[in-house]
């Protein structure tokens, strides 16, 4: 079997950042793939189960309730490694041109008070397993570390 592109993105020298992961063709249509790398992946700790679900409620609902994104907002969830999610948007859209509204999703995150949307047993299949105060920890940490200061090093898959 062919190995998958994400899998020929050399994980050692990966580091946080926002990266174009791919852009598929859909008939006439694209859909760029984020690969929104929160973690070192094999450096630092993974993301624990219940604050990656907690950003991806949050991050899912805010990208899906976007003025400017909302219609083009094909998915937003968890890589499977827990060092970070994946987002599919409609169009070719570079890292540049997310970092605007990433910041902003982060900062939405962070900022968060109330009861997380959709964690009711009745919305999700494992509701209890939620994490707010670190959900806001990692999405300040993102933001604070990479997003604010991002340079092409952390907008482009290392060669």
């Amino acid at each position: 079997m062919d190995k998958i592109a994400s899998f020929t993105i050399d994980h050692i020298k990966l580091e946080p950042g926002l990266y174009v992961s791919r852009i598929d063709k859909f008939g006439e249509s694209f859909i760029t793939t984020f690969d929104i790398r929160i973690t070192s992946p094999n450096d630092e700790p993974v993301l624990n189960t219940a604050e990656l679900h907690t950003i991806e409620h949050l991050c899912a609902t805010f990208a899906r309730n976007d003025k400017e994104w909302a219609e083009k907002i094909v998915y937003f969830g968890p890589m499977g490694c827990r060092t970070g999610c994946y987002l599919l948007v409609e169009g070719k859209v570079t890292s540049k041109e997310m970092v605007p509204f990433m910041t902003k999703m982060f900062e939405f995150v962070r900022d968060f008070e109330g009861e997380i949307p959709g964690a009711k047993p009745e919305e999700c299949g494992n509701y209890l397993d939620q994490n707010l105060p670190m959900a806001k920890y990692v999405a300040k940490r993102y933001l604070e570390n990479t997003l604010y200061n991002i340079d092409d090093a952390h907008l482009n898959y290392p060669a």
